[in-house]
C-alpha cells in the first residue's frame, strides 16, 4: 500500500485527438448518423420525474435517523443525483430541446440541478465545451488532474482518498487550472439553487438539506457510479485516451459509458449512442474498452499505478469541434 508513483505522473502525447477523424469517416460511410442528433423526447421527462422523486425523498426525510439517513443518500440519493448530474452533462449538449432552442436548454439544466444542493449546471456547461475541444490539453482540459493531485495521491490509499474527494475535486479544479470569468448564466443558476435550498429548510427543516448534499458527496466520491470518472480518460492502454462501457449501469447514467461514441458524435443524444455502434460496429468493437466501473481494470490502475491521463500541449480549436452544442 506504500509503493509510490514513478517519475513521470501523466502521460505525455502530442497528436490530435481521434474523434474528429473519426466522426468525418463514419458520416461519410453512414450518411444515416446524421439522423440521431436530434433532441431526446423522453429526457425533459425522465429529469423531471426524478427531481420529484427527490423532493419527495426531502418529505421522507425529516422522519429518518441519521443513520437511515445516511444509508438512504447513499444507497438511493446517490444514484439519483449523479444520475442528474449526467442528465446536465446531456442537456449541456443541447439534447433537451434541441440546438435551436439554448436557452431552454440551459434554463431546463438548472432545474435538474435543484436536487444537488449546489449550483453546478452553468459552470459545467462553460467548462465542457474546453474538455470536448482540448481533450486531455494541459491547463485547458479540466477534467485532467493536476501536478498536484498526481504528486500527493501517489500511493493505493491516497488514491483511494482522492476517489473519495472527486466532488471537491472537480469543483475547485477548474478555478485553479483554468480560471474564468463568472456568467450571467452562473449567476442565476446560482440564485435559483440557493432559493431552492431556502425554500426546502424553511419547509422540511434541516434533514432534507443534510440528505440532498450527503447525496450528492456520496453519489459522486467512493460509489460504483463513479467509476466512469476514471473509466473515461485515463490511459489503461498505450495509444487509446477514451474508453467505452457497455454494461447495465447505463441504464442509470444516461449512457455515459458510450464514451467513445459520445466524443465522436457529441450533438447526439445519450439515447441514441447505443445506435451508432450498432450502425457502424467495426469502428467500436476492437477498440478496448471497460467490463465494469467497480472491478479491473476500471479502478485497478489507477490504485496500483501512477495517475496517468494524456495532456497533449495546448493547441487551437480543430475546426468544427465545438460546432454541435454553441
Amino acid at each position: 500500500m506504500g509503493n509510490r508513483a514513478g517519475r513521470s505522473d501523466f502521460e505525455w502525447v502530442y497528436t490530435d485527438q481521434p474523434h474528429t477523424q473519426r466522426r468525418k469517416e463514419m458520416l461519410a460511410k453512414y450518411p444515416a448518423i446524421k439522423a440521431l442528433m436530434r433532441p431526446d423526447p423522453y429526457l425533459k421527462w425522465t429529469v423531471t420525474a426524478m427531481v420529484l422523486a427527490q423532493l419527495l425523498a426531502c418529505w421522507l426525510a425529516q422522519g429518518l435517523a441519521w443513520r437511515w439517513l445516511f444509508f438512504w443518500a447513499y444507497a438511493f440519493g446517490g444514484c439519483v443525483n449523479h444520475s442528474l448530474t449526467l442528465a446536465i452533462h446531456d442537456i449541456s449538449h443541447n439534447t433537451a430541446f434541441g440546438t435551436g432552442r439554448p436557452s431552454r436548454n440551459r434554463w431546463f439544466a438548472i432545474f435538474a440541478n435543484l436536487p444537488v444542493g449546489l449550483p453546478y449546471a452553468a459552470s459545467f456547461k462553460k467548462y465542457h465545451v474546453d474538455h470536448h475541444r482540448y481533450l486531455g490539453g494541459d491547463g485547458l482540459d479540466v477534467d485532467v488532474p493536476t501536478y498536484f493531485e498526481g504528486r500527493l495521491f501517489c500511493t493505493p490509499a491516497r488514491k483511494l482518498l482522492w476517489l473519495a474527494l472527486q466532488p471537491f475535486f472537480y469543483t475547485l479544479r477548474p478555478l485553479c487550472v483554468h480560471p474564468k470569468a463568472m456568467t450571467r448564466m452562473e449567476l442565476c443558476n446560482t440564485l435559483v439553487q440557493l432559493a431552492a435550498d431556502a425554500t426546502i429548510y424553511a419547509l422540511w427543516g434541516l434533514k432534507p438539506m443534510v440528505y440532498l448534499l450527503a447525496s450528492s458527496l456520496l453519489g459522486l466520491g467512493l460509489h460504483p457510479i463513479s467509476g466512469h470518472f476514471v473509466a473515461e480518460h485515463y490511459m489503461f492502454l498505450k495509444g487509446h485516451e477514451t474508453y467505452s462501457y457497455y454494461g447495465p449501469l447505463n441504464w442509470i447514467t444516461f449512457n455515459v459509458g458510450y464514451h467513445m461514441e459520445h466524443h465522436d458524435f457529441p450533438s447526439i443524444p445519450s439515447c441514441n449512442l447505443p445506435l451508432v455502434r450498432k450502425i457502424a460496429p467495426e469502428y467500436y468493437d476492437h477498440l478496448p474498452q471497460h467490463h465494469s466501473w467497480v472491478k479491473a481494470p476500471a479502478l485497478t490502475p489507477l490504485l496500483r499505478a501512477p495517475l496517468c491521463r494524456p495532456s497533449p500541449k495546448k493547441r487551437p480549436p480543430q475546426p468544427g469541434a465545438t460546432r454541435s452544442w454553441r
